[in-house]
């Protein structure tokens, strides 16, 4: 059989601290890299700005199910990043896109808050309450999980129900601390039935990484995923094919950042495994590249680049009406330093 996966980027023996050039395509996690919490971290609207205005395509991306893409867009508008549901791909959108393919026609028990339950009846998804007319139970963060829910969802499973999971985060950080996540419901289930999800279809399965792809259009090798967890976002990064770029402003610490010495080889099976980022930033406006021209392929960029070039050629430095549009172009690209003209 072949093997139709992208080929998984060997892990770098550095981590350089910002990338040296721009990609097509910006993949990005949201909190602990474009917020935490409410607040937008310092500098992530003005570099998502600059690499759209490059031409580059941005994907906001995230593993969490209680809220959908339109309420993440309307989140991101709101702090200063405009986007649009279509913009915003969550676990929510790799499960559709799952049941759709592996489960099509099944009848869902959903463990799972209110919002999700109401997604899938209107993607037409059939639910049902009934452990024995149940084909697959669906798992998610759940802060309305109890005992009820964990009877019903084994007994569904001990009559032969398939298990799909969401996510496989174990908490989900918050102010306060963090409240347990989808594993926790998940964990439950299994230990009591004695069974496994047959999926897990947020981060970093291939699922998510697929959904991802489909909506960006763009070779895996000029997209680079920015997030804040090396188990999830840095290991889907790897997996795909895609750059990964680790920010530290969210659950990670420097130290806690591996290097390829510190990798063991992969199992393409277990979603735990770690691999190393190709770039460790401090925060997301590193990920512009340092002293730079942009070099994506936009009109502006090519007028631009032609006036600089012009410039240079007509050495002379006294045409000033000509030395300020040079110095305003290295400006709006993002270079403070004017061009010398000798």
């Amino acid at each position: 059989m072949t093997d139709s996966r992208p080929p998984t980027r060997p892990a770098p023996t550095a981590s350089p601290t910002r990338p040296d050039r721009l990609y097509r395509g910006y993949v990005f996690d949201l909190d602990g890299t474009l917020y935490l919490g409410e607040t937008l971290i310092p500098g992530a609207a003005r570099t998502v700005a600059r690499l759209r205005d490059a031409g580059a395509r941005t994907l906001f991306l995230t593993n969490n199910p209680s809220r959908l893409p339109a309420d993440y867009a309307a989140k991101l508008t709101t702090l200063g990043i405009p986007a649009t549901a279509n913009d915003v791909v969550s676990s929510t959108d790799a499960l559709l896109r799952y049941l759709r393919t592996h489960a099509p026609g099944a009848r869902v028990l959903p463990i799972t808050e209110p919002l999700l339950r109401d997604l899938l009846v209107r993607e037409g998804v059939e639910l049902t309450d009934d452990p024995e007319a149940t084909d697959v139970v669906v798992v998610a963060w759940d802060r309305t999980f109890d005992y009820a829910k964990l009877t019903t969802a084994f007994r569904a499973v001990r009559a032969g129900a398939r298990i799909v999971a969401t996510n496989p985060d174990p908490y989900c950080p918050t102010p306060d601390g963090g409240l347990p996540d989808c594993a926790a419901m998940l964990a439950a289930i299994e230990a009591c039935t004695g069974a496994r999800a047959e999926a897990i279809v947020g981060k970093p399965s291939s699922h998510m990484a697929e959904t991802v792809m489909d909506r960006l259009h763009l070779p895996a090798d000029d997209t680079i995923l920015v997030g804040d967890r090396i188990l999830t976002d840095v290991a889907m990064a790897r997996r795909a094919g895609m750059h990964a770029a680790l920010v530290l402003t969210g659950a990670t610490r420097r130290h806690e950042v591996p290097s390829r010495d510190d990798v063991p080889p992969r199992d393409p099976g277990d979603p735990g495994s770690p691999h190393a980022p190709d770039f460790v930033l401090d925060d997301v406006t590193q990920l512009l590249p340092d002293g730079a021209w942009f070099t994506l392929d936009h009109p502006e960029l090519h007028r631009l680049r032609a006036l600089v070039e012009e410039a240079r050629a007509l050495q002379d430095k006294q045409s000033d009406p000509l030395r300020l549009s040079v110095l305003h172009a290295g400006l709006w690209l993002g270079r403070v330093a004017p061009v010398e003209l000798r």
